[in-house]
């Protein structure tokens, strides 16, 4: 598990890698990967908004590609709490190829201390030669 702790007054546009897996699909037809992440955002007196995205990135490929929507995360008054934040993507266009979860800060500057802890990022391959 991957751990992040955001600085005091981050400020918009800043990237965070907050966990990776590679996987390899060799050996399989039409694979498709169903990627699950799970984490813990602890917040401390924190107003923040976070957009959480999966990105690829495959050999001889020399920027990473999204995969899949974006997902936000929100604290629009200052506590101090404790949230579980998970989603699962799905890609079917794949081979040997390392995923990341980033986080970005989005909107303006975070407040407060914001920690995002026990960071997974799990990878279920399937092989879909069947067109099921």
């Amino acid at each position: 598990p991957g751990a992040v702790t955001l600085p005091l007054a981050t400020i918009a546009g800043t990237n965070f890698t907050v966990s990776t897996v590679t996987v390899d699909t060799k050996g399989f037809r039409k694979p498709c990967i169903k990627f699950e992440f799970a984490s813990n955002i602890v917040t401390t007196a924190a107003v923040l908004s976070l957009n959480f995205q999966i990105f690829k990135q495959c050999k001889n490929q020399l920027v990473p590609i999204p995969v899949g929507p974006v997902w936000t995360f929100s604290r629009l008054v200052a506590v101090t709490e404790s949230d579980s934040f998970t989603f699962f993507v799905c890609d079917c266009d794949t081979e040997c190829c390392t995923y990341s979860v980033v986080a970005t800060v989005a909107g303006v500057a975070t407040v407060g201390v914001t920690s995002i802890n026990n960071a997974t990022l799990g990878a279920i391959v399937v092989d879909n030669a069947t067109g099921c």
